[in-house]
């Protein structure tokens, strides 16, 4: 089936960025089958690559479902359908792709690294480190930001906002600026009195850590997280490109008609919230260091991190969820394993890792789904990263 001639993308883009984009994309390129991955792994896999395969053939699936599997020094990787409709490549470890949410662990991972070597401390305040901000945000401290307590208001859901974004997907926002369209909004609630996710939290983080360093969130990603985990693939850009290769990200609101939004939005506008691109190999680098701490932080830090409060990540992770400072605990009915995950247009992710790192679970999907959008499919996504989950825990070898 063809992808159609430009038209207008209906209510595509409704995420935790808050923006409906109504926009028109053009392309003449041939939709390919979303084929199977070949099941080559072993053969408690093939019941795995079964449920990623009819996910992504059922009506408004996602053209792309890609997932890495650890356990210690050995990686399987179960792939169904196309990393592109246009040409039917498969996905592949090393496609770049929209990390979306994840990226709030990467500020999380830069925070508590700053933590543990004494240049931030979680109970530090807005007041102290941003006096900028508005003084009626002064008391809300770093380990609420951390664990969406802060009561921030979100900046992502601001109409002004929103709107800019509607009119011109790639406009270029000063990132450093985003609260600025909600500096005029109260608190929603005492801070730490409940849990609310909200994107401005992580603005936040990053701006803190720039306060005590005197160095730009940029160069702090990668003098304190890229380095160490040896990601040379991750970067937060400021613009719509993505490198190649690339998993193409599309809108599934019409299946019949797909539209490859996978360059539709400026990342300036998500930042240190959501603005990541990487790799599934990257990022099973990464949440394997940061599930355990090591080697970005020790054991005081560590057990910070994993002071536990009622709270989920968006969208929700498999299992029950909890929240830490920048990470999510799933109790899955196999085990728990502690992970983030995120969407953006386009993008769904999951990254997991057992509480010691040696295990983890990478996954990846090139359509947006969240319990907003289609909260049914979003279920099923759930019981299969679930079964994935299982899958990594109950591994022997």
């Amino acid at each position: 089936m063809p992808l159609c001639p430009a038209r207008s993308l209906r209510a595509v883009l409704r995420s935790r960025l808050g923006s409906l984009l109504v926009i028109a994309v053009a392309s003449s390129a041939v939709l390919a089958p979303a084929t199977a991955g070949a099941a080559t792994g072993p053969a408690k896999d093939r019941t795995l690559q079964d449920q990623i395969d009819r996910f992504v053939s059922e009506p408004g699936g996602p053209p792309g479902v890609i997932a890495l599997l650890r356990n210690g020094k050995q990686t399987r990787v179960l792939r169904a359908g196309v990393a592109d409709l246009a040409t039917g490549r498969k996905p592949q470890a090393t496609d770049h792709m929209r990390i979306a949410s994840t990226a709030k662990a990467f500020s999380g991972a830069v925070a508590l690294s700053l933590v543990d070597r004494g240049a931030l401390g979680l109970d530090d305040t807005l007041r102290e480190r941003l006096p900028r901000l508005p003084h009626a945000w002064g008391q809300v401290t770093l380990r609420q930001l951390l664990n969406h307590t802060s009561g921030l208001p979100d900046y992502s859901e601001d109409p002004e906002f929103t709107a800019v974004i509607s009119a011109d997907p790639r406009h270029h926002f000063d990132s450093r600026h985003l609260l600025d369209y909600v500096a005029d909004e109260p608190l929603r609630f005492r801070p730490g009195s409940r849990y609310e996710y909200s994107n401005s939290d992580n603005i936040a983080v990053a701006l803190m850590a720039e306060a005590v360093t005197g160095a730009p969130y940029e160069a702090l990603l990668r003098r304190l997280v890229y380095r160490p985990l040896g990601l040379r693939d991750t970067s937060l850009p400021q613009g719509y490109r993505l490198p190649e290769p690339y998993l193409h990200g599309y809108d599934m609101s019409d299946p019949a008609s797909p539209q490859d939004v996978s360059e539709l939005v400026s990342a300036s506008g998500a930042w240190a919230s959501g603005g990541m691109v990487s790799t599934p190999a990257d990022m099973t680098r990464f949440i394997r260091a940061y599930a355990s701490g090591a080697p970005l932080y020790g054991k005081d830090v560590v057990r910070e991190q994993r002071r536990w409060i009622e709270g989920a990540s968006q969208p929700a992770g498999p299992g029950r969820n909890k929240a830490g400072l920048g990470i999510f605990r799933y109790s899955t009915r196999c085990g728990v394993v502690l992970g983030h995950t995120g969407n953006f247009p386009g993008y769904t992710q999951l990254v997991a890792a057992t509480p010691d790192g040696r295990r983890s679970l990478t996954f990846s999907i090139t359509s947006q789904i969240s319990a907003t959008s289609d909260p049914a499919r979003l279920e099923r996504l759930r019981a299969i990263q679930e079964n994935f989950v299982c899958a990594l825990l109950r591994d022997e070898r």
